[in-house]
């Protein structure tokens, strides 16, 4: 089962839930942090990487002798990552989407292509022993999509090997990245912030994932707070009356944030805390997965 945990707005606490049920999985899991461009997972989990690997795009690097101007490969290119300016031909590479055009109509062959790194992918296991994977984009690097792609086809692979869950930690929104994160996930697990701004995100997500065809439950994060009980009370009654099952409530807890906030996980703070993400995880794997002593 790869279950996805996402969030309509960042800071909804996607990431401290996905790391404190990953602490009382019932069933064996990789844990992958899909959210390329802040990969934060491991801050909360002691863990080491064992090897690395270089996530690249193959685009134009120059243009040789042979191109005679003809100008088909800048027609064909819709992103003005190849332009005819002062009587040569100009590849410009890190706005090339990697989908190989100008090559395929140039009939000099006069296109020299290389690879345009990405990002990387780290490849480990937390101190527990369970396989995490981490994807991170270069710095500068718009296009994130390709290094989720090629971090969840390797964990996809992992779980397979293993017969074990993938537990993905989304980037947050509804954007391209999240989206591409979505296609590999058979669930999607939306972690709500229940603030009026949290609770506006959270449908704006919904509907995202729900024109996507993937089903969707709720972990309201955060929970109790006396400001905004009003808010939390229209989230639950728009879960009811729409049949999108509440797996978990985490309370909100001053102390918890101010530990979060400094980089450790609120479990450490008191057994009760444990027991908290031990209820949650247990719930939610029984949810998803049904019978999870099989």
């Amino acid at each position: 089962m790869n279950i996805l945990f996402a969030s309509g707005k960042g800071g909804a606490g996607k990431t401290t839930v996905t790391a404190g049920l990953s602490a009382f999985w019932p069933r064996p899991f990789v844990l992958v942090d899909a959210d390329v461009e802040a990969p934060d997972l491991g801050l909360y989990l002691p863990h080491h990487f064992l090897h690395h690997e270089t996530v690249g795009l193959e685009v134009p690097k120059a243009i040789n002798e042979r191109c005679d101007l003809c100008g088909e490969c800048v027609a064909i290119c819709q992103f003005n990552a190849i332009k005819k300016l002062a009587g040569r031909v100009m590849p410009f590479s890190d706005m090339c989407h990697g989908c190989g055009g100008c090559s395929a109509v140039c009939a000099p062959n006069a296109i020299v292509t290389g690879l345009r790194e990405l990002g990387q992918l780290s490849f480990g296991e937390t101190d527990d022993l369970h396989p995490f994977i981490e994807g991170r984009s270069r710095i500068g690097e718009a296009m994130t999509p390709p290094v989720i792609r090629a971090l969840l086809r390797h964990a996809r692979q992992t779980a397979d090997r293993l017969q074990a869950d993938l537990l993905i930690d989304a980037p947050p929104g509804v954007s391209c990245p999240v989206m591409t994160a979505a296609t590999h996930a058979d669930v999607v697990v939306l972690v709500v912030d229940p603030t009026p701004f949290g609770v506006h995100d959270f449908k704006l997500a919904l509907q995202a994932f729900i024109e996507a065809n993937k089903p969707v439950a709720v972990v309201i994060n955060r929970s109790g707070q006396i400001e905004i009980f009003q808010s939390e009370a229209s989230l639950v009654t728009f879960c009811t009356e729409h049949s999108i099952p509440i797996l978990a409530r985490i309370p909100f807890d001053r102390e918890a944030a101010a530990l979060a906030a400094n980089g450790q996980h609120p479990l450490t703070l008191s057994p009760l805390w444990r027991d908290r993400f031990e209820k949650a995880a247990l719930d939610i794997a029984k949810h998803i997965v049904g019978d999870y002593h099989a």
